[in-house]
């Protein structure tokens, strides 16, 4: 993959990165959390409508983990642009081992909650962040 098309699917990813951050975070609203807890509810299968965010606990998480994660995207934006051309193999190393951590942290810790679907939706958060990165060879994106 040149460098033009890694750029736009890295800016893709950030993006969804960021959105997905942002709903995250409004979630500490209670107002604001039926999109998030959907996705829990999905993820805590059955389909049941028995989750819930009403802890000040969890609305503090939904707040932390929101803004870590687009926080995360920004900088996956700011990786993609000016750094990529300069040192694409430093992107790529910082890149891979953040996703990889990311990876192996949460879909570890969402088996110990009890919801390894979201393994599933990792995987794909995961090949946004990485499909970009493949086939680079010394520098030079092939």
């Amino acid at each position: 993959m040149d460098i033009a098309h890694a750029r736009m699917w890295l800016r893709f990813a950030a993006v969804v990165t960021i959105g997905f951050g942002l709903l995250t975070a409004a979630a500490a609203s209670p107002a604001l959390q039926a999109p998030t807890l959907m996705i829990a509810d999905i993820l805590f299968w059955p389909f049941d409508g028995a989750q819930s965010g009403d802890s000040q606990a969890a609305r503090l998480m939904f707040a932390i983990g929101g803004g870590v994660f687009a926080g995360w995207g920004v900088c996956l934006w700011l990786l993609a642009g000016e750094g990529l051309e300069r040192a694409p193999d430093m992107v790529r190393r910082v890149v891979t081992a953040t996703a990889m951590t990311w990876f192996v942290v949460d879909s570890s810790a969402s088996v110990l909650a009890g919801a390894p679907l979201n393994i599933i939706a990792n995987l794909a958060f995961l090949a946004m962040y990485l499909l970009p990165l493949r086939g680079w060879r010394q520098g030079v994106p092939t």
